[in-house]
């Protein structure tokens, strides 16, 4: 499995609460002051999170790095990126019933900003180009997603079509299970969950790999089910605040993802993606209002 991605400080938000007790703890600590923690000795961080150094070796090494030093300078950077940014928008959590609608913009974009900062950060350009290459020349592409994650797959296959992929998006289980047994060899199948534990999608994509396809999921677990059966992941950072649920706020970060695929798609078939463009463009054209409408004089009605 190739291409996980996601800012790291993203995905121990994500999968911290998930970890085991003591690996959680070394993730609570860092999180609780990742500026403060990339300063921190080995020794000092294992104090802190009341566990062992030996832990802080394992968790480093459970996150893809070989030891704690790399592990150190991956927080330093990306805090430092964080301050460079001035991201200092309280984006905790609470929006109250009666906040400001002010306050309230300024926590949803600080939110949605980070979540794609992180995102793009973390984001495996080189996964990017394979997939890309592989939809540019692929016979068929299949998409699947529920809910939130379908919206976004939605509009990626929308993207996809109006360039001549030959792309679809289901939203049907039967009937994306039933498709993705006629794919094959040259083939792609695309997987979005935010938690990667929905079963349908599960199923969608493991039924495409059974068939040869290259299977992709997008999913802010790397280590979910959905991921451990995907040939290539990507891992989108989300940051929650009242009222909007990780589910509900992963949206911007899968899009992002989803546009950059899309984008490397168009480079790698540019002839045929102009002409199309253009031609598209065109269908529509004649249901544009003009630049001047036409003026609309009432007349008086007459008594």
């Amino acid at each position: 499995m190739t291409g996980e991605s996601g800012g790291l400080l993203g995905r121990l938000r994500t999968e911290g609460p998930d970890m085991p007790e003591a690996l959680s703890r070394v993730a609570e600590a860092i999180l609780a002051d990742p500026e403060r923690a990339a300063h921190l000795s080995i020794l000092d961080l294992a104090d802190h999170a009341g566990t062992s150094a030996a832990t802080v070796t394992r968790f480093s090494r459970m996150l893809g790095f070989r030891g704690y030093a790399n592990l150190r300078v991956a927080v330093a950077t990306e805090t430092g990126r964080a301050e460079q940014a001035r991201w200092d928008t309280d984006i905790s959590g609470d929006t109250a019933p009666g906040a400001p609608l002010t306050d309230v913009l300024a926590v949803v974009a600080a939110a949605n900003t980070r979540a794609i900062q992180d995102t793009a950060a973390g984001l495996d350009v080189a996964a990017v180009d394979r997939l890309a290459t592989a939809i540019a020349t692929a016979g068929r592409v299949e998409i699947f997603g529920l809910g939130s994650s379908g919206t976004a797959g939605s509009e990626m296959a929308f993207r996809l079509e109006r360039i001549r992929v030959p792309v679809r998006y289901r939203a049907d289980t039967h009937t994306a299970l039933t498709n993705a047994a006629l794919l094959r060899g040259g083939d792609v199948a695309i997987a979005l969950s935010h938690s990667g534990r929905t079963r349908e999608p599960i199923e969608v994509l493991a039924e495409a790999a059974d068939h040869g396809a290259l299977t992709a999921a997008v999913t802010s677990y790397p280590r979910s089910p959905l991921a451990e059966i995907a040939d290539i992941v990507f891992t989108p950072s989300v940051y929650e605040t009242t009222f909007r649920l990780a589910a509900l706020s992963t949206l911007h970060s899968q899009l992002l993802i989803l546009d950059l695929i899309y984008v490397a798609v168009a480079q790698r078939t540019f002839e045929r993606t102009e002409e199309a463009l253009r031609l598209t463009a065109r269908a529509v054209d004649a249901h544009r209002v003009p630049d001047k409408p036409l003026s609309r004089k009432r007349g008086r009605a007459k008594a």
